[in-house]
């Protein structure tokens, strides 16, 4: 009985148990990172934007080449020009409309076919590589914006240390400096993630450009090949 009394008088005689901190949730962590963050959650919100309406596209404007072209092929050997326009029309592929310029222009000297088809390639290139400046801009831009705002920070967190004249608690100056490098791991995280989408989707586009080429170097030696001769 007087070890159950001693027990009690000794918890009794404890100091209160303060509660411990909650963790930080995302919300807190990203307010307490600066306004240097909204620029940066719009750079990453137009990048989702980007590599989806991209990879889409691209992923759209792949077809077999091997077999368009021999279908192509078959139709121009019949005569049947109308028919091959048509089927070009059937398909809305950058090979397709490139194929279709040449075909249009059938009859006339080569050059000008040849020419025809250069500038239908150029445009579709363009229309490949159409906001992939911007992915990169955004790889570029993100970790600068988050560098900035580590420096802003720490320059707050210098003055303040100042203001109190050194008279400061070191686990004060530490919370400063982690606010501060939040922006910094924030744009890291978006530059990473942009530039890696970008060298992947550069490589798709140069795929299909080189593809394209290949296409439209067939379909010139296409035209040139002699006549069936008829039986």
């Amino acid at each position: 009985m007087s070890i159950l009394l001693f027990l009690q008088d000794s918890l009794t005689a404890l100091p209160p148990v303060e509660p411990v901190a909650t963790a930080a949730t995302w919300l807190d962590i990203f307010l307490q990172g600066g306004f240097l963050m909204y620029p940066i959650t719009f750079l990453s919100i137009l990048a989702i934007y980007v590599i989806a309406e991209r990879w889409r596209f691209l992923n759209a404007s792949r077809m077999d080449d091997t077999k368009f072209l021999r279908a192509v092929e078959d139709l121009l050997r019949t005569g049947n020009t109308n028919a091959a326009k048509q089927y070009c029309d059937e398909f809305d592929k950058p090979l397709a409309r490139i194929m279709k310029q040449g075909i249009e222009r059938l009859g006339r000297p080569l050059v000008d076919i040849e020419d025809a088809i250069r500038n239908a390639g150029k445009k579709e290139t363009f229309a490949l590589e159409h906001k992939m400046d911007w992915l990169a801009t955004i790889a570029g831009t993100a970790p600068l914006l988050g560098f900035l705002g580590t420096v802003t920070g720490m320059i707050d967190a210098f003055m303040e240390i100042q203001n109190l004249q050194g008279n400061v608690n070191p686990s004060v100056l530490a919370g400063g400096i982690w606010e501060a490098l939040i922006t910094t791991a924030y744009g890291l995280i978006v530059g990473i993630v942009a530039l890696g989408f970008y060298n992947y989707l550069l490589n798709k586009v140069n795929r299909l450009i080189f593809q394209l080429e290949m296409a439209s170097t067939d379909f010139m030696e296409l035209l040139q090949k002699p006549a069936a001769k008829k039986a």
